[in-house]
């Protein structure tokens, strides 16, 4: 539901008006132990890595708000979760001030603007070629100028991730699966390999440390120069010169023009009474809220277990909603609204429920192995962020800067080659598609729900099915993100996630002529498997902020408090 309190205005930096709805409460129910009484909550970061939940918990500390908290944890991420993003990525930011409606920093990068006159789908998905232009420092120097605090400088920001790099990060499980099973990539290129093999040339094992000097070196000249530098400066110019050198598209010239992202309001929708925001085109967001619309034609005890009869809902609406997108992409993505206005109608919902059967048709596209990585904060003050970022492939191009450290993004294969007419189709300075689908949930004008995941197309059905446990069956924010979940590739192919499927449900699946399939990606030997996504919320629950960080990764929840003086 809406407030009637004044908007605040994207393009400036919030006032104070609007930092009150919370503090009061969390102070009085969150503080405790000796000295309770000097403390007051300062927010909580839930993130993929401990460290880039560190560093977010230290600017909350230091009075930093929850944009500079995200910053700060974006950087950290992008040293300690080099599988799913970096600076060389994609970043794209919902924020929601308490009280007022949420909007989003479109941080989609952009196919460089000179291209061969003949590309194969081959130079798109590896290696130089498969790089578009990136957005992540573009996008969180904007978010840092207009939303942050003011309190906290932004060689501030950077320091965290500076220290990671150089004092190291020790490996969890899915880091170690995930170097262990792209291994075999990694060492194909010279510079990927002296990062992230060790010195003998194995993959690394969970418990040992990674140190990234060359990146640390990076990020300092980041801190000092500003982000900028990476766009204008001797950075950019190390860029071109190595895309030059080594057969890349990006040049001087696609870095220094690459535009100040959009500030665009949020998608809009509902669910039994909730207000959801989320990611609009070129992301996956409108995809989530078809899925719930189609989710709540059905009577709230039909999703009320974890049961066949729940799984075969969810399989059906997840079915609907992604074969809509393959058989109807969004056309436009600078002019989507009246188009997206339809498809996230409740009436299209139904129309799609009573004959959805005779519109699947395969689309000739397999699904993307894309990897991302979410978090998600909110501060002391109610105003939460909802961050998805993303080198898009396990890896990125697989190919990294043999002097500044990182990795090159592979956005590219997001575009086709094959059909001009796709919105998605190659040309120069167009977005590639995505699934990002970051989200939050509010109800009587406070902020309830804040997630997002990683995974290419199932970070939609992560998301939605995520928002329907917490909804539907009242769960936790820890058990609605543990819970089992099921994804679909249409028109045939279902996936479920946990033990074996049970007879009931593999009949259900069989009367919808569906495939169980299981995930081939190898990076999970649990019943819980990353291919499923990875969702890192936090809820307001009983007037507290309650965290959960996916068990299918390495992430952690931080809770932030400042003394008060």
């Amino acid at each position: 539901m809406r407030c009637g309190k004044r908007k605040a205005l994207p393009g400036s930096r919030f006032g104070r008006a609007w930092q009150v709805s919370l503090a009061l409460p969390l102070c009085l129910l969150l503080a405790m132990g000796a000295g309770a009484a000097e403390r007051r909550f300062a927010g909580a970061v839930a993130s993929a890595t401990p460290e880039a939940t560190a560093a977010g918990v230290e600017i909350l500390e230091r009075g930093g708000n929850a944009v500079d908290a995200a910053v700060a944890v974006s950087l950290a991420l992008g040293v300690s979760e080099p599988a799913g993003s970096g600076i060389a990525g994609q970043t794209v930011i919902l924020i929601r001030p308490p009280g007022e409606d949420a909007f989003v920093i479109n941080g989609t990068t952009w196919s460089p603007r000179s291209l061969p006159a003949e590309v194969s789908a081959e130079q798109l998905k590896y290696g130089r070629t498969a790089a578009s232009v990136p957005s992540t420092l573009r996008v969180l120097d904007l978010a840092w100028r207009r939303y942050g605090s003011g309190a906290i400088p932004w060689a501030a920001l950077v320091e965290p991730a500076i220290r990671v790099a150089e004092e190291g990060w020790v490996v969890g499980p899915f880091r170690q699966h995930a170097f262990r099973f792209y291994h075999e990539h990694l060492v194909k290129q010279p510079a990927a390999a002296a990062i992230f093999t060790r010195a003998d040339g194995l993959p690394y094992q969970a418990g040992e440390v990674i140190r990234q000097p060359l990146l640390a070196r990076t990020l300092r000249r980041l801190g000092e120069a500003g982000a900028a530098d990476f766009y204008e400066g001797r950075i950019a110019g190390q860029i071109a010169a190595d895309m030059a050198a080594n057969g890349g598209w990006i040049t001087a010239r696609d870095l220094a023009e690459f535009p100040e992202p959009a500030i665009l309001p949020a998608l809009e929708g509902s669910y039994r009474g909730y207000r959801v925001y989320t990611l609009p085109p070129p992301f996956g967001g409108w995809v989530v809220l078809q899925i719930l619309n189609v989710l709540e034609q059905s009577d709230t005890r039909e999703l009320a277990g974890d049961d066949a009869e729940r799984r075969l809902l969810l399989l059906d609406a997840l079915r609907i909603a992604h074969g809509s997108r393959r058989q109807q992409p969004v056309a436009d993505y600078l002019d989507y609204r009246e188009d997206i206005e339809k498809r996230i109608s409740k009436g299209e919902a139904r129309r799609l429920l009573s004959g959805y059967r005779s519109e699947l048709a395969p689309d000739g596209h397999g699904e993307s192995d894309g990897e991302t990585t979410h978090f998600s904060v909110v501060d002391g003050d109610g105003l939460a962020v909802a961050v998805t970022q993303s080198i898009d492939s396990y890896f990125g191009a697989r190919v990294a800067h043999p002097e500044l450290g990182f990795l090159y993004n592979n956005y590219m294969q997001g575009f086709q080659v094959d059909d001009p007419a796709a919105p998605y189709a190659l040309e120069p300075l167009q977005m590639p598609k995505s699934s990002m689908s970051a989200t939050i949930v509010t109800r009587d004008g406070r902020t309830r729900l804040v997630l997002g995941s990683p995974g290419s197309a199932r970070i939609i059905s992560a998301v939605a099915q995520t928002v329907s446990w917490w909804v539907d069956i009242g769960q936790d924010v820890a058990a609605a993100v543990g819970a089992f979940r099921v994804h679909v590739i249409p028109p045939d192919e279902a996936f479920v996630e946990g033990p074996e499927a049970p007879p009931e449900l593999l009949a259900g699946m069989a009367d919808r002529g569906l495939r169980l399939r299981r995930p081939t990606y190898g990076v999970s030997d649990t019943q819980l498997d990353p291919y499923f996504g990875g969702i890192h919320a936090l809820a307001l629950e009983g007037g507290n902020w309650n965290g959960a960080a996916d068990p299918r990764r390495d992430g952690r929840v931080g809770f932030a408090w400042r003394r008060e003086e």
